[in-house]
C-alpha cells in the first residue's frame, strides 16, 4: 500500500480535474494551497484549461439596460455575469474564445477587450486615422471582429467598412483598421471591394474566427467575406450551391473549429460544415426537423453550436437542441417586458482564462 499521507491522486490527474471547473470555481479554490493559487498564471495549466474550455460553447445575451448579462450553458444552466468592472455602459460587438470586444455607448470610438470570467480588461488606444464611417445608424464601423487564438499570445481587433466622405455615396474603398495587442498599435489598409453588398445585424454579430481568418456572411448570400490577418488580404469564400440559390435564411457559425452555416426553412434546419477550407468543400452534417417548434421558426435564430448541441434565440427565449437525443429544451425565458429581442444581443461565448494584457 502507498503512503497514506501521500496525495490521493497524481498531480496530472488533479490538473485535469481542475481544468474542467468553471472559471469562478477555479479562482475560488486559489485559497486551498499555494500551488493552486498560482495555477491561473501557470503557462502549462492555462493552456490545458483553455484547450478543454474551447470545446464547449455557451450563449451570452443582454436582458436589461444594465451591464448584467445572462450566460446559458448546456450543462450548468443559466447564470449571470456583469461587465460593471469596465465602469462604462457598453454593448458587445464581438466575441472570440473567452474575450469580448465592447463598444462604449456614451463615448463613441472607445472600445474595450475584456475577459468577463477573470474580470481583466484593456481599453484600446484611439486610432489616429479618421473613423471608418459609412456608418449608419450609429457612427460605428460596419464590421467589428475579434480574433484570439488560445494557443498563441495576443489578439486582434478589426474595424472595417466602406469609406464615405460626408454627403457622398461610398466610393468603393473598403477601409480596414487592425489593432495588434502585442504592438499596442493600429494598422490600416484599403482594398477595392466593389459590389461587396451589405451586412444584416445578425451577419455583423456572427463573425467567425477559424483558420487564422475572420469571416462574415454577406447579406445577399453570395459568399462569405474572409480577412486573412497575417497578410491583410480579403478573400471571398464560396457557399454551397444549394444556399447560393437563396430562398432560405442562412447564418454563419463555427462548428468545432470548422466554418459552418445553418440553413433554416419553414420545417427544416440544415447544418453545413466546410470540410476542406482551401478547396472550399462543404458537406451537410445534420438535418433537423423544426415541426415541434413550428410556431417559433419565423423568429428563431441560431447563435452557436458544437457537435453535441445547438443554441438558438427568439425574442424572449433561449432554446437548445440536443443533436444526439434529438430533443428540444427551453433554457431561458425573459420575465416581464424587455424591448430588445434576445437574438439581437446574443453572442457565442467560451469561458477561458485568456489574458488581455500580454504586452502591457
Amino acid at each position: 500500500m502507498g503512503n497514506p499521507k501521500g496525495p490521493l491522486f497524481p498531480d496530472e490527474v488533479i490538473l485535469q480535474i481542475l481544468a474542467r471547473l468553471p472559471v469562478k470555481s477555479l479562482f475560488r479554490f486559489k485559497s486551498v494551497c499555494k500551488a493552486w493559487c498560482l495555477l491561473p498564471s501557470d503557462g502549462y495549466f492555462v493552456t490545458l484549461f483553455n484547450q478543454v474550455s474551447v470545446k464547449e460553447q455557451t450563449l451570452v445575451a443582454e436582458v436589461s439596460d444594465s451591464s448584467t448579462l445572462i450566460c446559458v450553458d448546456n450543462l450548468r444552466g443559466v447564470s449571470e455575469f456583469s461587465l460593471e468592472f469596465l465602469r462604462d455602459r457598453v454593448r458587445i460587438r464581438a466575441s472570440c474564445n473567452g474575450l469580448l470586444c465592447c463598444a462604449s455607448v456614451p463615448e463613441k470610438g472607445v472600445y474595450y477587450v475584456c475577459n468577463p470570467s477573470t474580470r481583466e480588461f484593456r481599453m484600446l488606444p484611439r486610432s489616429r486615422e479618421r473613423p471608418v464611417t459609412r456608418f449608419y445608424p450609429d457612427g460605428e464601423a460596419a464590421l467589428v471582429g475579434l480574433a484570439c487564438d488560445v494557443g498563441k499570445k495576443g489578439f486582434y481587433v478589426v474595424m472595417a467598412g466602406y469609406h464615405r466622405s460626408f454627403g457622398h455615396r461610398p466610393d468603393g474603398s473598403f477601409v480596414c483598421l487592425v489593432f495588434d495587442s502585442e504592438s499596442n498599435k493600429w494598422r490600416k489598409f484599403v482594398s477595392a471591394l466593389e459590389g461587396c453588398g451589405g451586412f444584416t445585424h445578425m451577419s455583423k454579430n456572427q463573425v467567425v474566427f477559424v483558420n487564422g481568418k475572420l469571416h462574415w456572411l454577406m447579406s445577399g448570400l453570395c459568399y462569405v467575406l474572409a480577412l486573412d490577418l497575417e497578410h491583410d488580404v480579403w478573400r471571398k469564400v464560396s457557399l454551397p450551391d444549394e444556399i447560393s440559390c437563396g430562398g432560405n435564411r442562412v447564418y454563419l457559425l463555427e462548428l468545432d473549429g470548422f466554418l459552418s452555416v445553418i440553413q433554416l426553412s419553414d420545417v427544416w434546419m440544415k447544418i453545413w460544415k466546410m470540410r476542406d477550407y482551401e478547396s472550399e468543400v462543404w458537406c451537410v452534417v445534420d438535418s433537423i426537423s423544426l415541426r415541434c417548434i413550428k410556431g417559433l421558426v419565423p423568429g428563431i435564430f441560431p447563435i452557436c453550436q458544437t457537435g453535441e448541441y445547438v443554441f438558438l434565440a427568439t425574442h424572449k427565449q433561449v432554446l437548445v437542441y440536443q443533436r444526439r437525443s434529438k430533443l428540444w429544451k427551453e433554457m431561458f425565458s425573459v420575465k416581464g417586458s424587455y424591448s430588445l429581442p434576445l437574438w439581437f444581443s446574443a453572442h457565442a461565448f467560451r469561458s477561458t482564462i485568456v489574458p488581455c494584457n500580454y504586452a502591457l
